[in-house]
């Protein structure tokens, strides 16, 4: 589903972006979609995070250990460890 945004640009920039798809047929959102994925692509930082199994374990202590790995691997910090 798509959303709805604002965006502010400079007129030789929507100039630009104007005569790119007047030129090539795309829609000003399909380029401006495409250019934020490509944006993204190359300057997101943020890791993936890793596979992470659901299932029952006989283990008790599974579920706090794969957060902690989660946050760890998310980059957050981790948090104090209960009881």
């Amino acid at each position: 589903m798509l959303k709805r945004t604002t965006i502010l640009i400079g007129p030789d920039l929507l100039e630009r972006l104007d005569r790119f798809a007047a030129r090539t047929g795309a829609t000003k959102t399909s380029v401006i979609a495409a250019a934020l994925e490509a944006h993204l692509e190359l300057n997101d930082t943020v890791p993936d995070l890793p596979f992470l199994a659901v299932g029952r374990s006989d283990h008790g202590r599974l579920s706090l250990d794969g957060r902690a790995i989660a946050r760890r691997e998310a980059g957050q910090r981790p948090r104090p460890e209960v009881g």
